[in-house]
């Protein structure tokens, strides 16, 4: 890979850049930097995998446009593939029957699952989303646009998880529209938990 085609995959969201979070650089993270780190993509870029950035493994789903179906359905095939392959050479996933999936961050045990939309904050915390800017954790948003993923890991299913991103994202559309229209929200606050 060229330095331009390595840039343009980090200016697109695509690849990370070098970790510069004291706590990823204390932890080693960076020490093999560029080297032993990479990604796979395929040719629309809706499905990649990347090698060594905060997990050892990342597979990602992504596609603009909100269908949250066919992008889960499109992660649980590719991880499918990949679960077969890695079968093939005697490998596996790292599994716990209490802890679920074991990554490398601690935030993602369990399915290691990560549903995201990018619509538009109470409200996230109420609904158990988080919001981040559009290049990840610890990045601005870009136009006034921010990813919102569920907040929970572990102790819930990949399905589970999915669903808490479009029930609430499906919310938030309507009070936005509610609110575009000058009508009030009250009624669709979700109950303080």
């Amino acid at each position: 890979m060229t330095e331009a085609e390595q840039q343009q995959l980090i200016d697109d969201h695509f690849l990370s850049d070098k970790p510069v979070l004291p706590l990823l650089l204390a932890s080693g993270m960076a020490r093999d930097w560029l080297d032993a780190h990479g990604i796979w993509h395929n040719d629309n870029k809706t499905f990649l995998v990347w090698v060594n950035e905060e997990d050892h493994l990342r597979v990602i789903s992504m596609q603009k446009g909100g269908n949250m179906k066919k992008v889960f359905t499109r992660f649980c095939t590719g991880l499918t593939q990949i679960e077969t392959l890695f079968k093939f050479k005697n490998c596996e996933f790292m599994w716990n029957p209490h802890l679920g999936y074991i990554l490398t961050c601690p935030s993602n045990l369990g399915t290691g699952l990560q549903a995201v939309s990018c619509p538009t904050w109470e409200v996230l915390k109420r609904l158990r989303l988080q919001k981040r800017g559009t290049g990840g954790v610890d990045t601005a948003a870009v136009g006034g646009i921010f990813d919102v993923s569920n907040a929970d890991r572990p102790g819930f299913s990949e399905v589970e998880l999915v669903q808490t991103v479009v029930d609430g994202v499906r919310l938030l559309i309507e009070m936005e529209q509610r609110l575009k229209q000058g009508q009030a929200v009250d009624d669709l606050m979700p109950a303080r938990t």
